[in-house]
């Protein structure tokens, strides 16, 4: 297709729960299963617009999703929350570091800012650790920010007693690792074309929505198209399971690129 400035791609890095699919030791149908589409690193997005390269979330599989991808440069890296599934991968940054001769922004809350620090204290050394990779913290909240002119408008999500933030991007939004989203924040993501969101089961889960909650948001939104993500095993077979889902609505899989 042809493409403007202005348009966006999404490519799925990881569409898993924070252990992924398979799971280690697992023999179930789906963690045995030959298709790659059962197959799900911890759950992250990257954002291709206006020239600029924008990755949401980086757990322990970045590295691996890099590769994947063929990624050469990233912009900048926003965060959701603060669980390691989400932040594990910032030591990998270390590599883009040293090929782009460039610090990585990095954008999230005060309070994942300072889950950063403790679980990386070497990054904030002030005696200037070599080895640590090298990132500009930039604190963001509920309000719309720019990353190197993209507008990008925070959702607040409630992970159980957590809060999260999901993110929009044009027409696109992001919901990960959620299982309450207030109507107020709802609002931010009425006329999206596209909406993904997480759905971890079938069976009701404490803090991440299951299929049907998820689904239920989905038909007070009514977007274009809509896809699940941070997916367990729980879930079962990628092919099975979309078929089964409302007309509209499918299962992301990791490497899945759209374009709006």
């Amino acid at each position: 297709m042809s493409t403007t400035k202005d348009d966006i791609k999404i490519t799925f890095l990881g569409t898993g729960t924070s252990i992924g699919v398979p799971i280690i030791a697992c023999k179930c149908k789906v963690c045995t299963s030959a298709n790659s589409k059962d197959k799900r690193l911890r759950a992250s997005v990257m954002i291709e617009t206006q020239g600029k390269t924008l990755i949401i979330d980086c757990g322990p599989d970045f590295r691996a999703q890099m590769l994947r991808e063929d990624v050469n440069d990233i912009d900048s890296i926003i965060l959701t929350h603060e669980h390691r599934d989400h932040i594990a991968g910032l030591d990998d940054v270390r590599a883009f570091n040293y090929m782009q001769k460039k610090k990585i922004p990095v954008y999230a809350e005060n309070n994942v800012i300072e889950a950063i620090k403790n679980e990386f204290p070497y990054i904030f050394n002030k005696t200037g650790y070599k080895g640590a990779p090298l990132i500009s913290i930039n604190e963001i909240d509920v309000n719309t920010f720019s990353i190197y002119g993209v507008e990008i408008i925070p959702i607040r999500a409630m992970h159980h007693d957590l809060p999260v933030l999901g993110f929009r991007i044009g027409d696109f939004v992001y919901i990960t690792d959620a299982n309450f989203i207030a109507d107020k924040e709802i609002e931010k993501m009425k006329g999206a074309k596209v909406i993904v969101i997480n759905a971890l089961r079938f069976k009701p889960h404490f803090s991440h929505f299951s299929v049907n909650e998820a689904i239920k948001i989905i038909n007070k939104l009514s977007p274009e198209k809509a896809y699940l993500t941070h997916l367990s095993h729980f879930i079962g077979l990628h092919n099975e399971t979309t078929k089964n889902l409302p007309y509209g609505i499918e299962l992301a899989y990791d490497g899945l690129v759209l374009r709006i």
